[in-house]
């Protein structure tokens, strides 16, 4: 009998954190306190905020808020003021903004002096690639929230709004005020009139909380769905097509945000199909738009089936038209020269582009970092790439300064990430994503905060003490949960480039979904640039892309003096040596180790990271929820099997051509190199 009640007392335990699915985010419901909010204008916004207060305040109980729309020349944009008792801004979004940053502040327990607190980026945008028939290309939570395919697909339900209000909610506290709603790989179904109705539907939720709608657009509509035998840009028929949809959408969305275009890359059409540049087929769609304030982001992300190096193509591409582009152009470029990769060096395009707004674009969905099985904290990531110094305007020349406005002159700023959401009750597949949604909007509000505040907010935020376990200290919670958790989050980007390409390596995932080991993956009849052998270059002299003058050359594209610093090998950071450089198995590292044995180094400890992350969430158990605890326990342990089949796919793969034996105080493999390619085989097919 005795035995049965310590069970029962050991359950109750174990389930005394309220069960969560995730779908309340970092907004958890608080334990409000009453508080008087004063604000003397009225409007759907302004009512948003102080509900936002009403419902969520954990202040001085009985405390006086007062929000106030005043002109102060220190504020830009939908900045706010913000004190302890009073929000100012010059727009209604930015007292929005500065409710959520008042109370992101008492969860977080921040301590709150006066300050203002202004936006790094104009417009902050998710790109959501999301299809009209539901599905999403590279989308790891389920189906689309926006779109839907079957006979009552378009129909708008009380669900939907609902959902939708939430979504608009989230990126609000965030500070996001944009959402591109369809694919880049656009369907040209989006632009008739029974979508743009849905559309319509989706800004009327999204406005009260100052997001503007955009879409993604087919560069050959016109021909495809507005009867026209061409989609010429120089066309003035082409062009009025273009201006009278512009004045449709308009009408049934009148903030309507503007257009992003993936034109003549990967198969997509574009101007180049009929002869014309980028700047004409973007600057006919910007003057469509720019009656309503609308923008062109245009994406440089083109590559053709060529000898030239990937990573270079962009750059010859569209440097030549630098300052050809309306002011309401905006290039969009991916962080780095290639594609998303987890770790690649900044484009050289930021900074070089002088006369033509340039918005990076980052990607918060893994692709490329294990969908939603890895755990996998991106803002360090974007934090390097955000600091990296383009030396374009002499040194202090980040890519943030470079895109901000605060160092070229330009009508706008922007920032895009594209968006990891769909309708899994977390919204993002593994709970821990949602960090790098959280992490996105913190960073496109303020692009010089540090990894660590990031991960220290979101966790208090979203794992936060609760009535439900009173009996845990908060010292407790801190140093056994908090610290621990908040050091793997920060560590796990880099685990993961050490157990999947470490030292530079890139592109050399498997076909299946970018997800897996396939350095080996070559079909015949496949485009070089699309195998990873393409990417590795490793043979019996040794392994990396030379992308020096004895190279591809893509080296010239870098500002002095980052170009020397590149080039040369004792300077080079070793995290891009392979990047730049093909070297020797026996090259010497500044460890005193050859770039063989390095490698397999790397490779260990990132499986041995996994492990230790693995022991640091099971001592997590007691100060989570059962679901969440499990949903990411066993995310974690999918995560280490994962690392070990990278590790020893790439070890025994290299190994056929370093022909040198893995350093024997290292974990030997498990696998077969013929198993793992086999297995890959299986998945992916020979794509002959």
């Amino acid at each position: 009998m005795k035995n049965i009640v310590l069970f029962v007392v050991f359950v109750l335990l174990s389930f005394s954190v309220r069960a969560e699915n995730g779908h309340h985010l970092w907004l958890r419901n608080a334990d409000p306190k009453p508080v008087n909010v004063v604000c003397a204008k009225t409007s759907p916004t302004l009512a948003l905020a102080k509900q936002e207060l009403q419902k969520e305040w954990t202040g001085e109980s009985g405390a006086s808020v007062s929000l106030v729309i005043k002109a102060d020349k220190a504020i830009r944009g939908d900045g706010y003021r913000i004190s302890k008792n009073a929000i100012q801004a010059n727009t209604e979004n930015g007292i929005l903004y500065g409710v959520y940053d008042l109370l992101r502040r008492q969860q977080t327990g921040e301590v709150l002096n006066e300050e203002i607190c202004n936006p790094s980026y104009d417009r902050r945008i998710l790109n959501h690639w999301d299809n009209v028939d539901g599905s999403i290309e590279r989308g790891y939570a389920g189906l689309s929230i926006f779109w839907r395919k079957g006979d009552n697909a378009l129909t708008v339900t009380e669900a939907d709004k609902t959902l939708w209000q939430e979504y608009a909610r989230a990126n609000a506290s965030i500070g996001i005020n944009g959402s591109v709603l369809n694919n880049v790989n656009a369907s040209q179904l989006i632009l008739t009139n029974n979508y743009l109705q849905r559309v319509k539907a989706i800004a009327d939720i999204l406005r009260p909380y100052g997001i503007k709608a955009y879409l993604s657009v087919k560069f050959s509509s016109p021909a495809l769905i507005g009867g026209l035998k061409t989609s010429d840009p120089l066309n003035p028929e082409v062009a009025k097509w273009w201006k009278d949809k512009a004045i449709e959408i308009h009408s049934l969305v009148p903030d309507f945000g503007g257009f992003l275009v993936k034109a003549n890359s990967e198969g997509q059409p574009g101007p180049q199909d009929f002869g014309r540049t980028h700047a004409d087929g973007a600057n006919m769609l910007a003057d469509a738009v720019k009656p309503f304030g609308g923008i062109v982001m245009w994406r440089a992300f083109v590559y053709s089936a060529s000898n030239e190096d990937r990573a270079s193509q962009a750059y010859h591409e569209f440097m030549p038209l630098d300052g050809q582009f309306r002011d309401n152009v905006i290039i969009q470029v991916k962080n780095g020269p290639v594609d998303f990769q987890p770790r690649e060096p900044f484009s050289p395009l930021f900074g070089a582009m002088k006369k033509t707004t340039v918005m990076p674009e980052l990607q918060i969905t893994q692709e490329y970092l294990g969908h939603s099985i890895h755990l996998a904290f991106l803002a360090p990531m974007w934090e390097e790439f955000l600091q990296s110094d383009t030396y374009q305007n002499g040194p202090g020349s980040t890519v943030a300064c470079c895109t901000d406005g605060s160092i070229f002159p330009q009508k706008y700023s922007a920032i895009a990430g594209v968006a990891n959401i769909g309708l899994d009750a977390n919204w993002c597949g593994h709970q821990f994503a949602q960090s790098n949604w959280f992490a996105f909007g913190r960073l496109a509000w303020n692009s010089s905060l540090k990894s660590e505040q990031i991960a220290d907010e979101w966790i208090k935020m979203t794992f936060g003490k609760s009535n439900d376990n009173k009996d845990i200290s908060a010292i407790d919670w801190n140093l056994n949960f908090l610290a621990p958790v908040k050091q793997m989050m920060l560590e796990s980007r880099e685990a993961i480039v050490d157990f999947m390409m470490p030292l530079g390596l890139h592109h050399i995932f498997s076909a299946n979904g970018h997800y897996g080991p396939g350095p080996w993956w070559a079909p015949p009849r496949m485009r070089k640039d699309w195998t990873p052998p393409y990417f590795h270059q490793a043979d019996t002299l040794g392994i990396g892309f030379d992308r020096t003058s004895t190279g591809s050359n893509n080296l010239s594209q870098y500002q002095e003096p980052l170009r020397s610093e590149l080039t040369n090998l004792s300077t080079c950071p070793e995290v891009y040596l392979l990047w730049f450089h093909h070297l020797p198995w026996d090259y010497k590292l500044k460890s005193g180790r050859t770039l063989w044995d390095e490698l397999c180094i790397h490779y260990n400890g990132g499986v041995q990271k996994i492990r230790e992350f693995q022991q640091i969430w099971d001592q997590a158990e007691r100060y989570v929820d059962h679901d969440r605890f499990v949903d990411v326990q066993k995310r974690l342990r999918d995560q280490s099997l994962n690392a070990l089949e990278w590790k020893d796919g790439c070890v025994l793969y290299f190994q056929k051509f370093s022909r040198k034996p893995i350093p024997f105080n290292l974990e030997r493999p498990i696998y077969n190199l013929d198993f793992l390619i086999e297995k890959d085989t299986k998945r992916v097919g020979n794509y002959q």
